[in-house]
C-alpha cells in the first residue's frame, strides 16, 4: 500500500478499504445493492439537468466495465445529463469520498438539478439500468431512451381454429399426437404429451390422481386413449436430438412401430420421470434442453425455459450467470453475462430481446408466456421473424431490460412465475 500522509483517521481507514477492494478477487453478488439517501418517492415529471456522479478508481475492474457506457452517455445525453467520474483512488479525492460516505467502489450517486441526493447504488451498473433508474425518477430523457425502437401490440389476428391449437404452446395440433385433458369447464387440447408434461409441472395445489383426467391419441387408430392405459414409444430425432413420443393403445403395436421408427417402450411412469427431469431454473417449467437456453451459475449448470426465465436464473439465485441462448430466426448463439444484477456483457453486442404480449380482457397487456419470447442478434434479425409470425404480439427491447423485468421481481412473484392454478380452456 501506498504511504498516505497527512490524511485523517477516517480517511486512512477509506483508504484501507478502498486498497482491498482494489485487490480483492473480481466478483460480486448478483442483487442490486442499491441504497437510497432516503425513501425513494413515487416517479413525478423533474425539470432541469440531473448529475450522475460515479465514484470509482482507475484501478477497479467494475469501474472500468462502466467506462464505455458512462462516457458514450456524456455525450449521447449532452444538456439533458451531466456525467461525472471521480477517482477516489486518488489522496487529493479522499475528502470527496469522505463527503459522498461511501462505502465500496464503485458507487454511483443520483442528483437532481439542485444537487439534491435522489438515489444512490453500490457496484456496477449498466446504461438500462441507470436510464432505468432515472426514467423512475421522473426524468423525460430517460423515458425517450427506453421506448421501444420497434413495436407490434395489433397484430394479425390467429385464424387458426381453436380446436386445432394447442393451449399450451400455440402449436398446430398434429392429430396422431394430440392430448385431451377434461376439466370443469371443458376439454382442453394439448398437442403432444410433452406439452401435457409442460403444463403438469405448472399446476399448483395437490396433482394427486391428476393423469386421470388425461388422454392421449393411439397413433395407429387416431381414438383416444386414457393416458394411464397407454404405453408409449419414446424416441430422438435423428438431426436434433430432441425427443419424440408416440402413443399406443396395447404393446403389440408399440413394437411394430419400434421395429420400423427405433426408440424405446415405456409406461406412462418412467416416462413422466423422464419428463420432468429437466426443469428450468427459474420458474422450474418442464423443458427439454434441445429447446431451452443454457444457464451457468458459478459454474453449475442449469436451463432457462425460454430466453426471459433465463434471465430470471439472476433474479431467483442472487448470482452472477451466463446465459448462452440462440437467435430464434438464424440459431446463431448469443452469449450475455451478467453483473450485479445488470448486463455486463452480450455477444453479438447487437443482439436484442422480443417481449411477447397479449392482451387481456380489460385492455392491458402483460406477458404472452415463455413460447413467445426469444432473443435476436439484431433488430433486423428480429423484424425478419416477426414477419413471418404475423400473428405474435409484442414489442423489441433490450436484453438489460429484459434481465432488469425479473430482477424486479419479488420472491413471491418469481415463485408463483408460469405457474397455472387448473387448466381452463381458452
Amino acid at each position: 500500500m501506498k504511504r498516505l500522509a497527512g490524511v485523517s483517521a477516517r480517511g486512512l481507514a477509506l483508504a484501507i478499504v478502498l486498497f482491498a477492494l482494489l485487490n480483492q478477487p473480481f466478483g460480486q453478488p448478483a442483487s442490486r445493492a442499491a441504497e437510497p439517501a432516503g425513501p425513494v418517492q413515487p416517479a413525478v415529471t423533474r425539470t432541469g439537468v440531473p448529475r450522475l456522479i460515479d465514484l470509482g478508481s482507475t484501478e477497479c475492474t467494475p469501474c472500468k466495465l462502466m467506462w464505455p457506457a458512462l462516457e458514450a452517455m456524456k455525450t449521447e445525453f449532452a444538456g439533458k445529463l451531466a456525467v461525472e467520474f471521480i477517482d477516489v483512488g486518488k489522496r487529493e479525492n479522499l475528502p470527496l469520498a469522505r463527503q459522498y460516505g461511501i462505502r465500496l467502489i464503485p458507487t454511483q450517486v443520483f442528483l437532481d438539478a439542485q444537487g439534491k441526493d435522489l438515489w444512490r447504488h453500490e457496484g456496477f451498473i449498466s446504461r438500462y439500468g441507470i436510464l432505468d433508474k432515472f426514467r423512475e425518477l421522473g426524468y423525460g430523457f430517460a423515458a425517450d431512451a427506453l421506448k421501444p425502437a420497434f413495436s407490434r401490440l395489433d397484430a394479425k389476428p390467429d385464424a387458426r381454429p381453436k380446436g386445432k391449437t394447442c393451449y399450451f404452446c400455440d402449436g398446430d395440433i398434429d392429430a396422431r399426437t394430440a392430448v385431451v385433458v377434461k376439466t370443469d369447464k371443458g376439454n382442453v387440447r394439448l398437442c403432444s404429451p410433452h406439452c401435457y408434461f409442460i403444463m403438469y409441472s405448472c399446476l399448483t395445489g395437490d396433482k394427486a390422481g391428476f393423469e386421470e383426467k388425461v388422454s392421449v391419441t393411439d397413433w395407429v387408430t387416431g381414438e383416444l386413449v386414457p393416458f394411464t392405459e397407454a404405453v408409449y414409444l419414446y424416441g430422438l430425432d435423428e438431426k436434433t436430438g430432441r425427443p419424440w413420443i408416440r402413443a399406443f393403445a396395447d404393446r403389440t403395436a408399440a413394437e411394430k412401430e419400434r421395429a420400423s421408427a427405433g426408440g424405446s417402450i415405456l409406461g406412462w411412469q418412467v416416462l413422466g420421470e423422464k419428463e420432468l427431469a429437466t426443469r428450468c431454473g427459474f420458474c422450474d417449467r418442464a423443458v427439454y434442453p434441445e429447446d431451452a437456453a443454457l444457464v451457468k451459475i458459478d459454474g453449475v449448470y442449469s436451463w432457462g425455459c425460454c430466453s426471459h426465465c433465463a434471465m430470471g436464473v439472476a433474479a431467483r439465485t442472487g448470482k452472477d450467470i451466463e446465459v448462452r441462448q440462440r437467435d430464434r430466426l438464424t440459431g446463431q448463439m448469443i452469449v450475455v453475462r451478467t453483473l450485479g444484477g445488470y448486463v455486463q456483457s452480450i455477444e453479438p453486442a447487437t443482439a436484442v430481446a422480443w417481449f411477447g404480449k397479449k392482451r387481456t380482457a380489460d385492455g392491458k397487456y402483460v406477458s404472452a408466456g415463455c413460447f413467445h419470447q426469444g432473443f435476436f442478434t439484431t433488430p433486423g434479425n428480429l423484424k425478419k421473424w416477426a414477419e413471418l409470425h404475423p400473428s405474435e404480439v409484442g414489442e423489441m427491447i433490450s436484453i438489460d431490460q429484459a434481465l432488469g423485468d425479473k430482477m424486479k421481481m419479488t420472491a413471491s412473484q418469481i415463485a408463483k412465475a408460469c405457474k397455472l392454478g387448473e387448466c381452463a380452456p381458452k
